[in-house]
């Protein structure tokens, strides 16, 4: 597959408009996550009012995590035909809606339908999103365009909580639970017409018109996949980023409420500062490695240093496991956040360098292969914590997955990486 190759569509706008966009590229991750994440930090009273298990818990991740691989593919697929100056808005919207419709949830079947198409829908935003600042940035200024773009899940992991107490706080009301979800849901109008303001069509041509930089030598987007070795680098990688990043995000209150002892308010709160510290770990990381490119390192090695960094950081959920509840407890927490969601902007950044006309669809391919392995897993974590009472081990293991990435990439990607010269970046 080619790579390196800029789309020059839009970017004759200016870099004050390009950074525009990434801005309302993090405010869309954001909605994605906020929609996303209501359910996991009102998780203690829903699973309580529905009766529902933490199996049946694991169902609803999993549910979702299957309709969001489906996606991946299809919207894909639709991304690298389609000008995502209007599919965009499209599958925001179309999340949105099922956000709002799942206050009108009153059994587990109702729920994991309407979390279902939330996935679905979703998925859509990365093809979406990764093809928009594919087309507005080139080089290292990429790679930092995703660590903004990326920033925004955890924004809206931060502003999710503080919104629920604000709204619900410690009233004990049946179905108090239900008024966030209409209210995160809506919001997803505001942002559609921000877009739609702010894009034009020639901005964000689909792949086929996209100009120089958009054609490549034939072959079938899935001969192209199957062939390189690239791809096959990044499906070990996005299946461990995974397993990481969606356990921990879905479990996080539930260990620190369950496993440990925190009041819920305690729990939420720090749900929002794990997710500072996350966002803080993404945009240094899009620093890091423009910095690292700066020194000299060509754009592949700085964001593999980066990579192994965030890696590193990640593991400590190890020594997390093992501590009581308390400021040791939260500190460690703290740098696993951090590692956790830095290592996905350079994962992005290698994903847009498989294919410039086909894009979408080796994205998509990969996001259904992270999806699909981690989403039964989060079955088998409620499970195993059913049937043991205990969180340990789980996070654990899912805060070392991204050291069997990381190695991935030194063993099969091996690009040939050229020392490019002081503030080259190339």
């Amino acid at each position: 597959m080619a790579g390196g190759q800029a789309d020059v569509s839009g970017q004759s706008r200016g870099a004050w408009w390009a950074w525009w966009i990434s801005v309302l590229l993090l405010l869309a991750t954001m909605l994605n996550y906020m929609d996303r994440q209501a359910l996991s930090v009102m998780s203690k009273r829903i699973t309580g009012e529905l009766q529902i298990t933490n199996e049946q818990y694991g169902d609803l991740e999993f549910g979702f995590g299957v309709a969001f691989a489906a996606g991946s593919l299809v919207f894909g697929a639709i991304a690298d035909r389609w000008s995502v100056r209007w599919l965009y808005p499209g599958v925001l919207l179309a999340w949105s809606a099922m956000g709002v419709l799942t206050a009108w949830c009153s059994s587990f079947e109702s729920l994991l339908l309407c979390r279902m198409l939330l996935g679905f829908f979703e998925s859509g935003h990365w093809p979406c999103a990764l093809r928009t600042t594919k087309t507005i940035q080139t080089g290292s200024q990429r790679l930092m365009g995703n660590s903004i773009l990326q920033s925004g899940g955890a924004l809206g992991a931060i502003v999710t909580p503080l919104l629920v107490l604000a709204m619900v706080g410690r009233s004990e009301v049946y179905g108090a639970w239900r008024f966030p979800f209409q209210v995160i849901g809506s919001l997803g109008v505001v942002w559609a017409v921000i877009w739609l303001c702010s894009v034009r069509r020639e901005d964000l041509p689909s792949a086929s018109v996209a100009g120089p930089g958009s054609e490549e030598s034939g072959g079938h987007w899935l001969q192209e996949c199957l062939s390189s070795r690239k791809f096959w680098a990044l499906v070990p990688v996005v299946m461990v980023l995974n397993i990481t990043w969606q356990l921990i995000r879905a479990w996080l209150p539930k260990f620190l409420e369950e496993g440990r002892g925190a009041t819920e308010s305690a729990a939420l709160y720090f749900n929002s500062l794990y997710f500072v510290a996350a966002d803080v770990g993404c945009l240094a990381a899009g620093a890091g490695a423009l910095y690292l490119s700066g020194r000299g390192l060509s754009t592949h090695r700085a964001r593999l240093c980066v990579f192994g960094v965030c890696a590193i950081l990640t593991a400590l959920a190890v020594v997390a496991a093992v501590l009581p509840l308390g400021w040791g407890l939260y500190a460690v927490l703290l740098l696993v956040a951090a590692g956790s969601l830095g290592l996905f902007p350079c994962y992005y950044s290698m994903s847009q360098d498989l294919s410039s006309r086909n894009m979408g669809k080796a994205a998509g391919v990969l996001s259904a292969v992270g999806w699909l392995t981690a989403s039964p897993l989060q079955k088998l974590f409620g499970l195993v914590v059913d049937r043991t009472g205990r969180f340990d081990e789980g996070l654990a293991l899912v805060g070392l997955a991204p050291l069997v990435g990381f190695v991935c990439l030194l063993v099969i990607w091996r690009e040939p990486e050229p020392w490019v010269g002081r503030g080259s970046g190339k």
